[in-house]
């Protein structure tokens, strides 16, 4: 079904990750450090890449950061570590998703699952015809299809997550949206964290807008809302 890359230094994890993967038909390629996952990149495609943060020569991070120079091929992150700077800085690179081990393979395999769903939906939406919106006199201009964001005519640059997150907020603009509903929509299964994956993005997605941040308003207790009107609330 899908080629995917499994890079971690542990042979342990990536032989359990690939034992899953295969049992689903998915074809695996290993990798021991990120120096040998920039090296595939760049001579093989992937569907999706199953990344560790600590490990030798080139930690994760690194490696996102190389691999992202000339591809947007979807990456989970694994990590030993919960700390929110690690998922910040994760998203800030554009991973599409993070996992805290120990973790279930199965449960890797539904997240798996759901970014590619997520990432295919996003193609065959960027191949329709372009829907643009503009706020506040065009300082805020939003092309839906081309997944392109400016502010004062300048291009802004947003990590996947933040645009799918951003897109499904304005194209549900005046509505109340729990963090359930954002959770189930925009990240595609059942959520195994915490809500705090969905504050984190939509701090990250704010620091992103800038002035214009004031059009997501937070529904204390509930979840949030893009305000047409862009009055800052609650």
């Amino acid at each position: 079904m899908y080629h995917i890359l499994v890079v971690d230094d542990e042979a342990r994890i990536r032989s359990m990750i690939r034992k899953y993967a295969e049992f689903e038909g998915h074809d695996v390629t290993e990798a021991g450090d990120g120096m040998e996952a920039v090296r595939l990149c760049r001579t093989q495609d992937f569907d999706i890449i199953i990344m560790d943060i600590m490990m030798p020569e080139l930690d994760g991070f690194s490696a996102c950061r190389e691999i992202r120079k000339s591809k947007q091929t979807p990456i989970i992150m694994l990590s030993a570590r919960g700390e929110e700077y690690d998922k910040i800085n994760g998203f800030e690179l554009g991973v599409d998703d993070y996992v805290v081990k120990p973790f279930s393979p199965r449960e890797l395999m539904l997240r798996v699952a759901a970014v590619m769903k997520r990432t295919e939906r996003r193609e065959k939406e960027e191949k329709g015809h372009n829907e643009i919106v503009a706020f506040d006199n065009g300082g805020l201009t939003v092309d839906l299809t081309a997944r392109v964001v400016c502010i004062d005519g300048a291009r802004i640059d947003l990590s996947p997550k933040e645009y799918d997150l951003f897109f499904y907020l304005l194209r549900n603009k005046n509505i109340a949206l729990t963090r359930e509903k954002l959770i189930s929509e925009v990240w595609g299964y059942d959520f195994y964290g915490d809500a705090r994956t969905l504050d984190t993005h939509v701090k990250l997605l704010r620091k992103s807008l800038g002035r214009y941040s004031r059009y997501i308003v937070t529904l204390r207790g509930l979840g949030y809302r893009f305000e047409e009107n862009g009055n800052e609330q609650g």
